[in-house]
């Protein structure tokens, strides 16, 4: 299958950011979306976005750190659409402070979301994309290859999102928003690299893209 229209895409990390920018990119090329993440308040916010325009989106809370959850979204995309095309891998967090901090609860924090979250996603999927003979994972970090999957790595530079509201140091904080004030692209910059991989036909895969501010050395 070709293209983006008609894909069922499941994405994590879908209520701000990236992850909201990537599920209006595809609903508006036509995929059905099925969005999860912890802010579900938001997730109905977006998904009635994309239906009031014509698109097809379903919702659930999402807490990647739980293995459960990623099965519940993989399950609600095949009961709902008949099957899973794509996974976007895009939940993250950031706890960025000074190494010599000890911050240890910080790190595992880190783990359990952005490699973890990762891994718990790919077990959810693998089964059904290797039952259909086909599937792609989308994620910063992917650890799983087949003969019938896809995979693509995005690795974006500066992008204005919400991550960096979790540094816990303040100081840290404001440096990091005053340099994403002036270098950050746009998460639709991102989204459209997302939807750039799905698209391509089933025969190509685009393996790594670095996505970054003209400007960001």
């Amino acid at each position: 299958m070709s293209g983006v229209s008609g894909k069922v895409v499941a994405i994590t990390g879908a209520s701000s950011g990236i992850g909201e920018a990537t599920a209006l990119e595809l609903a508006a090329r036509g995929a059905a979306v099925v969005l999860g993440a912890r802010r579900t308040d938001r997730l109905s916010a977006l998904a009635e976005r994309i239906r009031a325009s014509g698109g097809r989106a379903e919702v659930l809370p999402v807490d990647v750190t739980r293995r459960t959850d990623l099965e519940h979204l993989v399950a609600t995309a095949v009961e709902r659409f008949d099957r899973l095309d794509v996974l976007v891998s895009n939940a993250g967090i950031a706890r960025t402070g000074l190494m010599a901090d000890l911050d240890v609860d910080s790190w595992d924090a880190m783990i359990d979301v952005n490699l973890r979250g990762v891994l718990h996603g790919i077990a959810a999927a693998l089964p059904v994309f290797r039952r259909q003979g086909r599937g792609h994972f989308v994620t910063t970090v992917s650890t799983s290859t087949d003969g019938v999957l896809r995979t693509t790595s995005i690795s974006p530079g500066y992008v204005r999102t919400e991550l960096i509201d979790y540094i816990d140091d303040p100081e840290i904080r404001e440096q990091a928003r005053s340099t994403m004030a002036t270098l950050g692209i746009g998460p639709d910059a991102v989204a459209r690299a997302v939807a750039f991989a799905i698209e391509q036909p089933d025969d190509v895969e685009i393996g790594d893209i670095t996505i970054r501010p003209a400007i960001q050395n």
